[in-house]
């Protein structure tokens, strides 16, 4: 019997750079390559620096340009999101937030998210624990154990040059793989339910305490 080759993961990644090339932008590659060498993956960037003009007047998501919408479903539609900002002000970016401002509060519950950051020295790195990861809590997403932190002598002409950084990226994906795996299984078999591929009973897990809808953290 021939077997089916396995789906790639719809990989959408989020550039928070306010400038094009830049060091969070060939981070942000490194780990798409690192990550394609071990998972089938259709990758997506979306670079804040590109659509920036397109939203940052947007208060409400009905005023948004159709770039815009269409990203944003790209981003509610990932298998896998890789969230990457620059340090700015002690934080990720303005518009890198006001992105996130308008994607949909429920939309990433349960998927996996791989963080990252760039800053001018190893002592930005804490931005992945006291910005990031807060962030994706918000939205109940599975963040992965390990982010990504480069500083500026990581990279040689906008490029991952420094082998700590590149084992790190391999570190970040190696330890995520197994939620990455069990996250996309559970989607995919909800998707094979819903649209009746298998009967919906049979494909789905039966039941807990825990399957509940998503729960409001904040008011």
């Amino acid at each position: 019997m021939t077997q089916t080759p396995p789906q790639p993961l719809r990989v959408v990644a989020v550039s928070g750079t306010l400038s094009s090339p830049s060091k969070t932008d060939a981070l942000v590659d490194a780990v798409l390559d690192e990550l394609a060498l071990v998972l089938p993956i259709e990758r997506h960037v979306i670079r804040v620096s590109e659509l920036g003009p397109l939203f940052a007047g947007a208060l409400t998501r009905d005023q948004l340009d159709e770039r815009v919408e269409r990203e944003l479903r790209a981003v509610e539609g990932a298998d896998l999101l890789i969230a990457a900002s620059p340090v700015y002000r002690a934080s990720f970016t303005g518009l890198f937030k006001h992105f996130f401002d308008f994607v949909e509060q429920y939309a990433l519950v349960d998927v996996p998210v791989l963080l990252a950051a760039t800053g001018g020295s190893e002592r930005h790195a804490l931005i992945l624990e006291h910005s990031l990861r807060p962030l994706f809590g918000f939205f109940q997403a599975l963040t992965l154990p390990l982010g990504v932190y480069a500083h500026a002598s990581d990279f040689t002409d906008r490029r991952v040059t420094a082998p700590l950084l590149q084992e790190r990226i391999r570190a970040a994906i190696a330890r995520g793989l197994p939620l990455i795996r069990s996250s996309v299984d559970e989607k995919r078999r909800i998707e094979r339910a819903v649209s009746g591929e298998v009967d919906g009973l049979d494909a789905l897990p039966t039941p807990t305490a825990h399957d509940a809808a998503p729960v409001r953290l904040y008011s």
